[in-house]
């Protein structure tokens, strides 16, 4: 039988944890308009929480791009110049 390894062994700490949760925590909150990062500033729970809000917020940054161009696109008075 395969014994396994423990946290210490494999060199993680207590807040090493699954940083999917914090990841997908960061990208809940930026949708909810949460833009204070919960985690301690100098951990890896604070970095992917970070990483997730950016994500959703390049995410979101791209959705209004595309809706403004989709916009622009469609009026012809906009692309003349004309208000």
């Amino acid at each position: 039988m395969e014994k396994r390894m423990t946290r210490a062994e494999k060199g993680l700490g207590k807040y090493d944890a699954p940083l999917k949760v914090q990841f997908q925590r960061g990208y809940d909150d930026f949708k909810r308009g949460r833009v204070t990062n919960p985690f301690h500033y100098d951990t890896m729970q604070y970095r992917e929480w970070e990483r997730g809000f950016n994500q959703a917020y390049f995410d979101r940054l791209e959705k209004v791009k595309q809706s403004e161009q989709r916009i622009t696109n469609g009026s012809s008075a906009m692309v003349a110049g004309e208000v």
